[in-house]
């Protein structure tokens, strides 16, 4: 079995290989499962979208004016600049990303669109690089299940997030058991699909972390399906602190 530090590594030499081979995408699938009207949204940017998410998550976060809003692993910053025309002038989005040639990207968008109020970060989900309490809003897209050990990773949100502060989270789960032989395919950890959990699995450390009002409220089935037989959905999960 791979140790975490492998598996991060691998991820992120897949990811930078995304970012400077322009427009390809992760490979998993997942990208069918979101809305058509993904680029209607206001706040869109063509530059930043390399169709590695599996969900909308801002469209279920209740962002407000004013708001600072964390999301994890930005990529090349797609929900941060949406996440941005709901905080107004007034707020902040913070974008964290494991991968040195992502938050170059982001930064590129940034200064293209010149959103002052937006900031990256690299940093791992499993230790942010973000204060205590301070967040109003966490969200992320398709990238949790990238984390070796979610049970930190939710812990993580917990901290950051103000009392009374709420995450929504879109990501790949499974439907059945992945195999060990699929569990060490590299290839399909990055491309979302080996570091799923069961449905069951995933809302249970959740609600094991502290969040309440923790509900699905959107589901998908995803069009790929594993040699074991293991089916993959496309989530998005809320819950507050």
């Amino acid at each position: 079995m791979k140790t975490d530090s492998q598996i991060k590594e691998e991820v992120r030499e897949k990811y930078a290989e995304i970012v400077t081979t322009p427009r390809r995408s992760c490979g998993c699938g997942s990208k069918s499962t979101l809305e058509s009207s993904y680029s209607q949204i206001e706040g869109y940017n063509v530059d930043s979208d390399y169709g590695l998410g599996c969900g909308t998550p801002t469209a279920f976060a209740n962002i407000r004016d004013g708001m600072t809003v964390l999301d994890l692993g930005s990529g090349a910053g797609i929900d941060c600049f949406i996440a941005l025309k709901h905080v107004g002038m007034n707020g902040k989005v913070i974008g964290i990303d494991m991968t040195e040639e992502m938050i170059r990207k982001a930064n590129e968008n940034k200064a293209k669109l010149n959103a002052k109020n937006v900031e990256f970060r690299l940093g791992e989900i499993e230790s942010l690089p973000v204060d205590d309490g301070t967040v109003d809003r966490v969200i992320s897209n398709c990238v949790i299940n990238l984390v070796p050990n979610k049970k930190n990773a939710f812990s993580e949100i917990y901290r950051v997030l103000k009392v009374g502060g709420k995450f929504t989270v879109s990501d790949i789960v499974a439907d059945g058991e992945i195999s060990e032989e699929e569990r060490r395919d590299a290839s399909l950890w990055a491309g979302c699909v080996s570091g799923a959990l069961e449905k069951k699995d995933y809302l249970g450390i959740i609600e094991k972390t502290g969040f309440k009002e923790v509900r699905v409220t959107s589901e998908v089935k995803n069009n790929y399906e594993l040699s074991s037989g293991a089916g993959l959905y496309s989530i998005t999960v809320t819950g507050t602190k």
